[in-house]
């Protein structure tokens, strides 16, 4: 079946007014039938647009991952454990085996279903938390149980959620994205302040026990109540045939560079307070702010999609998240303007993680879906393991906490860059199907 074929036979089958179909039809690849090596996609049958996807979506919501790492790293530099350059990497790490592991993920849940792999997440999540609080005087052990098994469980938890949204709505695919990963923001804002409260009382130790058994309590039941409408396609490990398409190169290498930027203000939240002279409570208060006002982002920003297309939206979103890096965090030496940058910032890069599903199960559809996002997210990888150290290696080389400001800017300068660099592949897609501006794709 070519491409054209494809297209008339999806809007045919759904039954959707024109408007509805613009995103899915503009974003597939425009070879010539004969030629056309990349229509890979299979349809998708009718899709409810509510019902029991709105329960799904509460379960995903529980499942998905946050980003607190920033807490524990900045009480275990006080501790004089390691350099916030070497306890990034654990974090990154965690974040990083989302990327490493996504291709397996996609074959895995094509296997046991998306509601296995999301209780075996939760668990190997959870579990990894507890384990963690007696490696907290190692390094070593630290990269073991945060880096590596906590990391397996988030990456299964990603796939998870990030194909479920997709088989239950097409017009409202953009929102319900947006909702499921909010709660990775809302949740990472509650635990910021949860963790931070326990780090004062209790120490690093018992804050990852608790916060794992949390973890526990509220994921395995929330994994329960995911149900997969139509199970992913069994297809092969890799789909090869869609590097051939520049579109989908474009966007692989998009989110390869634009990695890079996004975990380095929730991780260096908390030390850039410390050497502005904050209290500790205040970074764990930016780093809430941060995470709730990436929920926020990620919402609306799903939201626009349905109004003027996923991939408009994703170009918005990295080019102002670069501004915030380069413009706003530079000047944020008081409370005032770090208050107004956390929450900039948390807005605009929170959009990124409800985007890049919206843009991949409209480009692909919900069967072809679990490949397509697992070598999306394979692309990754160097940006999250790498993303946060590169900013520590800089802070360090520029003096460390104990300096100041101006250690950090080189750090917020390469973050900044990097995103622009991502917008601007972005966009040269974007025009590339497209030059009229104000259409919706």
């Amino acid at each position: 079946m070519s491409t054209t074929q494809f297209e008339l036979h999806n809007a045919n089958e759904l039954s959707l007014p024109s408007e509805q179909t613009t995103t899915a039809n503009d974003l597939t690849d425009t070879s010539p039938a004969s030629t056309d090596h990349t229509a890979t996609t299979t349809p998708d049958t009718p899709v409810p647009d509510g019902g029991y996807g709105w329960i799904a979506v509460l379960g995903c919501a529980f499942v998905g991952t946050t980003y607190s790492w920033g807490i524990l790293q900045a009480a275990l530099v006080r501790q004089g454990l390691s350099e916030a350059s070497t306890l990034s990497f654990v974090g990154s790490l965690t974040v990083a085996c989302i990327a490493f592991l996504a291709v397996a993920n996609a074959r895995i849940v094509t296997e046991i279903g998306a509601q296995k792999l999301g209780f075996l997440g939760v668990t190997l999540l959870g579990f990894g938390e507890v384990v963690a609080g007696f490696a907290v005087h190692d390094v070593g052990a630290l990269f073991a149980t945060v880096g590596v098994v906590m990391g397996v469980g988030t990456s299964m938890c990603f796939m998870t959620v990030s194909i479920i949204p997709g088989q239950y709505f097409l017009r409202k695919r953009g929102l319900a994205n947006g909702i499921v990963f909010a709660a990775g923001g809302l949740g990472g804002a509650a635990i910021s302040l949860i963790m931070e409260r326990l780090v004062d009382h209790l120490g690093p130790a018992w804050a990852l026990r608790i916060i794992g058994i949390l973890t526990l309590v509220t994921g395995l039941p929330a994994a329960w109540l995911i149900r997969e409408r139509s199970p992913a396609k069994r297809t092969t490990f890799i789909e090869w045939r869609l590097l051939t398409s520049l579109k989908f190169d474009l966007l692989l290498l998009s989110g390869i560079i634009g990695t890079f930027p996004l975990l380095v203000p929730p991780f260096f939240l908390p030390l850039y307070c410390q050497s502005i002279a904050l209290k500790p409570s205040v970074g764990a208060a930016m780093l809430a702010t941060f995470n709730f006002s990436g929920a926020l982002g990620r919402i609306g920003f799903g939201l626009l999609c349905d109004i003027i297309g996923p991939l408009n939206v994703l170009f918005a979103t990295l080019l102002l998240t670069g501004i915030s890096m380069l413009v706003l965090w530079p000047v944020s030496t008081t409370l005032v303007p770090l208050v107004i940058f956390a929450i900039f910032s948390g807005l605009v890069s929170g959009g990124f993680f409800s985007v890049i599903p919206t843009v991949v199960g409209s480009v692909f559809g919900t069967q072809k879906m679990p490949i397509a996002m697992g070598i999306i997210v394979t692309g990754w990888a160097g940006g999250y393991l790498m993303g946060g150290p590169i900013a520590g290696y800089m802070l360090g080389r520029y003096g460390g906490v104990e300096s100041g400001v101006a250690a950090f800017r080189p750090a917020m300068y390469y973050a900044g860059s990097m995103s622009l660099s991502a917008a601007a592949l972005v966009v040269f897609m974007r025009l590339r199907i497209d030059s009229a501006i104000w259409r919706k794709l």
